[in-house]
């Protein structure tokens, strides 16, 4: 059985992603930071379907925590599947940004960076060692880093350029274990990330979108499934939007 690590995996992308591969008899263990039950609740449901999961507490822009968390991990790789690595990586665990760039404070620039860049990074170097020969870690970057929407999410962007490079490297640095790296780029979703959308923003956001519609986390979990399995072997090092064709 295949193994992924999952963060952020109580809700929208990461939940999704997580139920996608759990069906396709992956095991799970999935992180949560503030909503313990969202991730429990997600974990009974892969297990009434006769999957195997696991949820774990992480604070992605506490680097320090990481010790301990990849401690926990072989703990649970041990106890539950008698393995001592894990074969899948998916950095999701995100926050949003709602401020201008004349607005932002050094405060909120410091945790998005920690949040989407500088955790994503030492958490990613911290478990590479765990991870199996042949692995696939998956990073969640955005639309936003080609084309412009709105207003108020240039550090969010930006940061998600870093990811979108930090993936090329990664494939570069561990291609002797032939481990890959791929980068997922959504565009606009209606999930509750950033606050819930208003039916204003779908329409305009279809509207723009050449599918005609904003997309889902249901849109996003199967392709990230798609690309971790032997399907897409030959995948490496790519950013792959998924956009429904938004602003072309």
């Amino acid at each position: 059985m295949k193994i992924a690590i999952i963060t952020g995996g109580g809700r929208g992308i990461g939940k999704n992603t997580a139920q996608n591969l759990a069906r396709r008899g992956v095991g799970i263990i999935l992180t949560y930071n503030n909503h313990p039950e969202e991730a429990e609740a997600v974990v009974s449901g892969i297990r009434e379907e006769g999957g195997q999961a696991a949820a774990l507490k992480l604070d992605v822009r506490n680097v320090k925590s990481f010790e301990d968390f990849a401690t926990q991990v072989s703990r649970i790789l041990d106890k539950q599947w008698s393995r001592k690595t894990f074969d899948y990586l998916v950095n999701n665990a995100g926050t949003a940004q709602h401020s201008l760039i004349k607005d932002v404070t050094e405060e909120e620039f410091d945790m998005l960076v920690q949040v989407h860049f500088k955790g994503v990074f030492f958490l990613t170097q911290r478990l590479l060692p765990l991870m199996a020969d042949g692995g696939h870690v998956i990073f969640i970057s955005s639309g936003l880093t080609r084309f412009t929407h709105g207003s108020g999410v240039a550090v969010y962007a930006a940061v998600k350029g870093a990811i979108e490079v930090f993936t090329k490297y990664v494939a570069r640095e561990f291609a002797e274990r032939k481990i890959r790296a791929n980068c997922v780029a959504p565009g606009a979703l209606d999930t509750d990330f950033g606050g819930a959308r208003t039916d204003e923003q779908r329409k305009a956001i279809g509207e723009q979108t050449l599918l005609g519609r904003i997309g889902t986390a249901e849109d996003i979990g199967p392709l990230i499934a798609a690309l971790l399995s032997e399907d897409s072997r030959w995948v490496n090092a790519q950013r792959i939007e998924a956009s429904g064709g938004m602003h072309l």
